[in-house]
Order: C-alpha cells, then sequence, then structure tokens
C-alpha cells in the first residue's frame, strides 16, 4: 500500500514569496542609493552622509576640482506640513541642507532655486532667518536663482540672499500678505442647520464662516467693525515686516556686494503693494540684483565666492526599505477622487496668514 506524501502548509509557501519580494526590495533600495543616485562620481568618488538627518550628497555636475557649490530647491507652495513619514517639514528639511553646507569646507557657496508662489507666513520667515543665519556663521554667499514664478513667500524667501538673479519673465514681488476664508452661514441656512455657539467673550469666535452677517443690531455691527479693525491690524502688522525684511535685506546686500548690485528705488514702497511683477521690472525698481538663467547665478556664486569652477551638490534624503515600505503597505485608506482642474490650486486655512501671489489664490 502507497501512502501519499502530507501537502506542504500553504503558509511556508507565502514566507518564501514574501522572503523573496524584501530581499528584493533591499536590493532595490541598494541600487537607487549607490548607484542611481550617485549618478555622477564626486571628486576622489566620495559621498557625505549628515549623520543628524541622514541626508545624501547628490553631484549634478562635476569638474576638476574639490570646490562645491550646494544647490537647494524651494518647489511649490511654502508651508509647515510633513513632507516624508518621519515628520520632517520643508523648513527642516533647508536648514539641515544649509547646516551640511556650513560644515562642508569644500562647499564655498549656495544657489538657493525658488519656483513658488508663496506660502505661510511663519515658514517664509522661518526660512529667510535661517538664510541670514547661515551667511552670518558662515560667510558663505547664497545666491537666489528665481524660476518661472518666486512671488510673494518665494521673494521672501529670497530677499537675504547676497545676491538675486531673475529671469526677464519671471513673476515676482507681490510683496503682501492675505488671509483668507469663506462665510458660509446663507448655505447652512438653505439646508436647515443653524449653528449653536458658546463663547467666552464676544471676539471668540471673529473668524468663524457660520456666523451671521446680515440683519445685524447696531451693537453687533459695532462689534463686527472692531473685529475688522483688529483682523487688519494683524494683516498690517505682517505687511510692515514684509517690507522691513525687503529693506534690510537688499540694504545688505548692497553693502556686502559694494554696489555692485541693484540697490532699491527711493520710492521702491510704491510698488510694494501686492503687485506682481516681471523679472525686468523687477530689476528697474532694485528688488533684484541681475537678470539671467540658473547657469547665470552658478557664474555669479562662483564670483562671489572667488572661485574659477565647483562642483554643483545636492543634499537629498536616501531611499530605504522602511520609506518603501511605508509606500507599498503604509497607505489604507480608499483612494480619494480628484479632479484634474489642469492647474495646481494652493489650500488656504481660514485664520492663517499667507505671503502668496494673487493669481495663486482661489476666491
Amino acid at each position: 500500500m502507497s501512502m501519499s506524501m502530507p501537502p506542504r502548509p500553504r503558509s511556508s509557501a507565502i514566507w518564501q514569496i514574501l522572503t523573496v519580494v524584501f530581499l528584493a526590495l533591499f536590493v532595490v533600495t541598494l541600487f537607487l542609493n549607490f548607484t542611481g543616485a550617485s549618478r555622477v562620481v564626486l571628486p576622489r568618488g566620495r559621498t557625505t552622509m549628515d549623520r543628524s538627518r541622514s541626508l545624501l550628497e547628490v553631484a549634478i555636475s562635476s569638474t576638476n576640482t574639490d570646490n562645491k557649490i550646494a544647490v537647494i530647491e524651494v518647489d511649490g507652495v511654502i508651508g509647515s506640513g510633513e513632507i516624508d513619514r518621519s515628520g520632517l517639514d520643508l523648513v527642516e528639511f533647508i536648514k539641515d541642507q544649509l547646516r551640511m553646507a556650513e560644515n562642508d569646507g569644500d562647499v564655498k557657496a549656495v544657489i538657493l532655486k525658488v519656483n513658488s508662489p508663496g506660502g505661510e507666513v511663519l515658514a517664509s520667515d522661518d526660512i529667510n532667518k535661517a538664510i541670514t543665519k547661515f551667511q552670518d556663521d558662515s560667510h558663505k554667499p547664497v545666491v537666489a536663482s528665481m524660476g518661472t514664478l518666486a512671488a510673494s513667500g518665494g521673494y521672501y524667501i529670497s530677499v537675504p540672499c547676497r545676491w538675486i538673479v531673475a529671469n526677464e519673465l519671471t513673476i515676482t514681488g507681490s510683496i503682501g500678505v492675505i488671509m483668507h476664508g469663506y462665510n458660509y452661514r446663507e448655505l447652512m441656512d438653505k439646508v436647515g442647520i443653524h449653528p449653536q455657539v458658546f463663547k467666552s467673550g464676544r471676539f471668540k469666535d471673529m473668524l468663524s464662516g457660520e456666523r451671521e452677517d446680515k440683519d445685524l443690531s447696531p451693537e453687533e455691527q459695532r462689534t463686527r467693525d472692531q473685529e475688522d479693525r483688529m483682523v487688519q491690524s494683524l494683516i498690517d502688522e505682517t505687511f510692515h515686516r514684509f517690507k522691513d525684511v525687503v529693506k534690510a535685506g537688499r540694504e545688505h546686500a548692497a553693502q556686502v556686494n559694494d554696489g555692485k548690485g541693484k540697490a532699491l528705488i527711493d520710492d521702491w514702497q510704491d510698488y510694494a503693494d501686492g503687485r506682481v511683477l516681471s523679472g525686468k521690472q523687477a530689476l528697474n525698481f532694485g528688488f533684484v540684483d541681475e537678470l539671467g538663467d540658473f547657469d547665470t547665478a552658478r557664474k555669479r556664486a562662483e564670483s562671489l565666492a572667488k572661485i574659477s569652477s565647483a562642483n554643483l551638490v545636492q543634499y537629498r534624503m536616501p531611499v530605504d526599505l522602511g520609506s518603501m515600505l511605508f509606500r507599498l503597505l503604509g497607505k489604507t485608506e480608499a483612494p480619494a477622487i480628484r479632479v484634474d482642474l489642469g492647474v495646481e490650486l494652493p489650500k488656504l486655512e481660514a485664520g492663517r496668514m499667507y505671503f502668496m501671489a494673487p493669481m495663486t489664490v482661489l476666491h
């Protein structure tokens, strides 16, 4: 009598498949970090890892020199939201890159490559201060290279740079502040929803979108008028800060550049009213120093750093097995349905002030 072998447990086959998948992911991770990421080999075959954030230095161009220029990109709306699963935000990421550039003696200058319509007031101000501190502590110049759009907050983070390069067709300027929100009370009334509000003071719901703004009593109208004045005073205070930053940044640049750049014209504040400017107009008013492209900014950075040539490097987050698994397995919610309008609109939250170019704000 023949005896048949018992069937192998299916779980064993599953574990074998998972093992192969994990090994494949591990190999892909190594490949991305050590071959795909290093398209151009650094001098002496070196790469640099910063232990605090594990940023990987990647060469994007190479010449026969040890000198380096670090390129830091700001692309899109400036905000304080997380940019990766570790909780790192844009401000901290830029600070980490500046820290690496400061600690590396071979880095002689930094190019801030900006293509942004602006963003949150506090995030823009933090980046502005970080660039100012970097230049003061390291004595290495930062050159702003403006792309298609470097307006409002995009200009705010550019203005502390020692030199600003813009294309003739760059959209910049838009020096101003906006606070955005909706009043949807009439919509609530149409569907029969009436809010119940309990508050500790008469101004506690001053930015609420549920409030009734029609048929106000004289006392309620006085309260509304007072609220409007308080909010406007916040806007005005932040706007004055913006203008002070522009004045300080451009005056300091003119001083350290020995008059080689463009100085602000006497009536520059007349053009700091929220209007957008072309790169050519910004040059005429003294908001930028030079017209050109990224290559112009690179040559200017070499000139300010007093070097003849340099390798261009960037600091990037290395691809690791954990991040790959998070992308593959971490999303458990149902996919969202999106409507493509052909343009990426910034998400402005009620009750927050923004340095945002007007053409990007959804009214």
